[in-house]
């Protein structure tokens, strides 16, 4: 009926429907004239809350799953935009599929030799209950004749695990509700799902005196009847004043305005970067506080991960090392919801540690609602203990870059941080034999090991959670164990002072194949502190040792140590192999390079960026600074990245091959914060000014706020 037409709709078809010639210079629009072959690979619409695969037939929602332990995966929510649009009686059609990642938006145009039609898909960006479809016809010549659209739909009101049932008809829309049927944990309550869905015509006609109409097509989902409808009535209303688009498009160009990496001259690698972009921010809330409980990033997004896919769309150490620091550095708000959601899951996490007999809180290997164990295999949960360590380096990385105190203080950060410290004090063993600390019958990052002692990672992360939870207490004027430091200082990091590395674990024989990133991990992300000979030995004994095979985001790690070590065209070499996982037209990335795996593949991804993010720029989150050590290849140009949030300020770089400018475009407003630059090899500094940019010739330096170095110049005199 009218209650779906958009009147005024010139906005909606001026940046869709540009023609494909002047996309095809855009490096953030993917146009094809051809589907991918396999479906699999097809561009994914998302907005934290709701998400789906493009002219796939399910939804999901964000922290919505069924299937008690092991067999918990998301739940299948039907989706009410997988429509195809078919013009009937003509054979020679102009198609184009395209995904705007600026716009968030996925369109499809076909036009025959006097009309257009143009449909979209796009979840809503900030009206985060909302999915939205709309078809608009329009007229390229004079004619007057009566133009005909079929549509089909693949809607059908029922999943394997949702029990659906009807309700009455609302504002004209078809209301339907039900609840998983089996819960993640014994006794605990199904969760419910309410949608209000527009119903679609058979056809569409734009009539002889129309030059173009639009018609929207509205679904509302949310885990309320009250609240779909509510949500329901609001796109209405944003329709009536011709708002439901633009305020879509609005939003995703403020993230854009605020998160950006650019590379002048390099339009296959600014492609990849905009993809990978993409698909974390749409997986990712609002940046304004939203009414529902976000659970965080899975390796396939939230596009993926029901029945049968890979990951189930669980939560696993891939949120915190590898796609989290991209979160951190742009949007620290984002950082603390991902944060947030490991605070609310602690009391699962210590229900956990007690049942294995440990202290403090033991996180599982994967997670989903309620933050129990998820795994479908017990050896993962049971072994790969070093996620634990992994989730408290993050929330150190947080309090580096941000500074938040108070995010420990009241909203819990301390309570997580102090209990993986505990976990971690009763975990280990002491050797008196070789006077360490040991941790025994663990798996590492290498997953093709399952039952070894000292795993290097495992150990390093473990020493850090130590190490910062006596610290953060120091701040917090809290006491805590003496031994936790003591613990620390003596648990055993397998070296090898012979052949200069560090073995993956003990016993360790050179040669045997490893899964993925894990060794290489000590240099970056952990800055565990070693020689550049010790650095470089590492790199080379398992970059011949890993498995081609595995998963993608190993390669971003090598190609960072290469980068540390200012080895250009190794880093180039490692970073190269990233680019098989990228599947076209959409930039959608498998995690095996043959297409198996993971589809939409965030953790690769999130290797990916931190490969630009922190290995060209060389920037690494220190205690009191943020230090930069840049480089950047002649045949590279520019690297522009805008949007860095460091204690609240916001900051754009230009690094090119001869200088850096660091241009200061937002400051945090708050008395004494005023940032400074400081060069490492001559000493000289530059205060940052709201958009007076510094330059200076290429070379290494930190970023620190005034009055911090004051402090600590002043504290270093006593």
């Amino acid at each position: 009926g009218d209650c779906c037409k958009l009147h005024l709709v010139d906005k909606i078809s001026t940046t869709s429907t540009r023609n494909m010639s002047d996309c095809e210079d855009d490096p953030a629009i993917f146009s094809s004239d051809t589907l991918p072959s396999d479906l699999r690979f097809m561009a994914t619409v998302a907005n934290g809350y709701l998400g789906t695969r493009v002219y796939g037939d399910v939804m999901h929602i964000n922290g919505v799953y069924n299937g008690e332990n092991g067999d918990s995966c998301r739940a299948d929510v039907p989706s009410t935009v997988n429509v195809r649009v078919t013009v009937p009686g003509e054979s020679s059609l102009k198609e184009t599929y395209t995904l705007n990642t600026r716009t968030g938006m996925f369109c499809f145009n076909t036009e025959t030799q006097d009309f257009k039609v143009t449909q979209q898909i796009f979840a809503h960006r900030t009206k985060v209950h909302l999915m939205v479809l709309t078809i608009t016809l329009e007229r390229l010549t004079i004619s007057k004749e009566q133009f005909t659209v079929q549509i089909k739909s693949s809607f059908v009101p029922h999943s394997q695990n949702i029990d659906f049932v009807n309700g009455p008809d609302f504002m004209g829309a078809r209301y339907i509700y039900g609840q998983t049927l089996t819960p993640e944990v014994k006794g605990a309550a199904r969760q419910s799902v309410h949608m209000i869905v527009m119903p679609l015509s058979e056809s569409l006609t734009l009539l002889p005196k129309e030059q173009r109409n639009s018609w929207a097509f509205l679904t509302a989902v949310a885990d309320t009847e009250e609240q779909a409808k509510e949500c329901f009535v609001e796109g209405q209303t944003l329709i009536q004043l011709n708002q439901l688009y633009s305020s879509h498009v609005a939003a995703w160009a403020a993230l854009w305005e605020q998160s950006c990496i650019n590379v002048t001259g390099c339009r296959r690698l600014n492609q990849a970067l905009y993809g990978c972009l993409y698909y974390l921010l749409s997986d990712l809330p609002p940046l304004k506080p939203t009414d529902f409980q976000y659970i965080g990033l899975s390796p396939g997004g939230l596009s993926n991960g029901g029945i049968g896919e890979d990951h189930h769309g669980h939560i696993f150490w891939d949120q915190e090392t590898w796609m989290y620091p991209n979160v951190l550095v742009f949007y620290p708000e984002l950082a603390r919801t991902l944060l947030k959601n490991r605070i609310r899951t602690l009391p699962a996490a210590k229900y956990i540690a007690r049942q294995e007999g440990y202290m403090g809180a033991k996180y599982p290997w994967e997670s989903a609602a309620t933050g129990f164990e998820v795994c479908d295999a017990d050896i993962y949960g049971l072994k790969e203990i070093h996620i634990n360590g992994d989730i408290s380096f993050a929330f150190q990385q947080y309090f580096y870059f941000t500074q938040d105190l108070g995010f420990f203080q009241k909203d819990g950060g301390w309570d997580v941080v102090s209990s993986i410290a505990e976990f971690w004090s009763s975990r280990v063993t002491w050797n008196p034999l070789e006077e360490c600390y040991e941790i025994k019958g663990v798996m590492p990052p290498d997953e093709y090991q399952s039952d070894v002692s000292n795993s290097a990672y495992t150990g390093v992360v473990a020493k850090y959670s130590l190490q910062f939870a006596t610290e953060l207490a120091s701040h917090l004027k809290v006491t805590v164990p003496s031994e936790w430091m003591k613990i620390a200082e003596k648990i055993k990091v397998p070296y090898d002072p012979m052949k200069q590395y560090h073995p993956e674990f003990d016993g360790y024989k050179s040669g045997d194949v490893v899964k993925q990133a894990d060794v290489v991990l000590l240099g970056y992300p952990l800055m565990y502190p070693m020689s550049s000979q010790v650095r470089k030995n590492d790199l080379v004994i398992y970059e011949a040792v890993t498995d081609h095979d595995g998963p993608a985001m190993t390669w971003g790690m090598f190609a960072i140590g290469w980068l540390e070590l200012k080895n250009v065209s190794r880093a180039q070499q490692q970073l190269s192999k990233c680019y098989s996982n990228i599947q076209e037209p959409f930039k959608v990335w498998s995690e095996n390079a043959d297409g198996s795996g993971a589809v939409n593949f965030q953790t690769g991804m999130g290797g990916f960026l931190q490969t630009m993010l922190f290995g060209y720029t060389g920037f690494r989150i220190m205690k009191n600074y943020l230090h930069f050590d840049p480089i950047i290849p002649d045949d590279m140009g520019e690297l522009w990245i805008t949007g860095i949030n460091y204690l609240g300020n916001k900051l754009q770089f230009m690094f090119s091959p001869e200088k850096v400018t660091i241009d200061l475009t937002r400051p945090c407003g708050l008395q004494n914060s005023t940032l400074e630059v400081v060069l490492t090899n001559s000493g000289k500094s530059f205060l940052l000014n709201k958009d007076q940019p510094v330059s200076f010739l290429l070379q290494p330096g930190m970023i620190q706020s005034k009055c911090f170095a004051a402090s600590s110049e002043q504290s270093s005199k006593f």
